[in-house]
C-alpha cells in the first residue's frame, strides 16, 4: 500500500557530511509527519528527527545544531542533512512515516534502513 524507499547512506570520514533522502509511494491522500530513526549495533532504535507537515521539527540532543531534517510535500519525500559527523552517528537509518492512505486509514510505515558509517 505504501512505501518507503531510502537512499543516501554509505561510508565517511569524521567531520565529513552525508544526506539521506526518503520518498512514501502508493495509495497516500496526506502525511502527517516523516522523520528519521537511527540502530546502532547493540542499541536500541532512537529517534533522530521528525518533521510535520506544517514544517515543524524536532531533534535529539545528541544531534541538535549539526543534523537538519526537511522536506517536500509535493514530492513526499523526506530529506536528512548530516554535516560533523561524528563516530558515534554511525548506524542505520530508517525512515519513517505517519500516513493516511485512500481507505482513510491511518498507518505508520518504515523503510528498509540505511547504513551510515562515520570512520577514518
Amino acid at each position: 500500500q505504501v512505501q518507503l524507499v531510502e537512499s543516501g547512506g554509505g561510508l565517511v570520514q569524521p567531520g565529513g557530511s552525508l544526506r539521506l533522502s526518503c520518498a512514501a509511494s502508493g495509495s497516500i491522500i496526506s502525511i502527517n509527519y516523516m522523520g528519521w530513526y537511527r540502530q546502532a549495533p547493540g542499541k536500541e532504535r532512537e529517534l533522530v528527527a521528525r518533521i510535520t507537515s506544517g514544517g515543524s521539527t524536532n531533534y535529539a540532543d545528541s544531534v541538535k545544531g549539526r543534523f537538519t531534517i526537511s522536506r517536500d510535500n509535493a514530492k513526499n519525500t523526506v530529506y536528512l542533512q548530516m554535516n560533523s559527523l561524528k563516530p558515534e552517528d554511525t548506524a542505520v537509518y530508517y525512515c519513517n512515516a505517519m500516513v493516511r492512505i485512500i481507505t482513510g486509514r491511518i498507518l505508520e510505515v518504515w523503510g528498509q534502513g540505511t547504513l551510515v558509517t562515520v570512520s577514518s
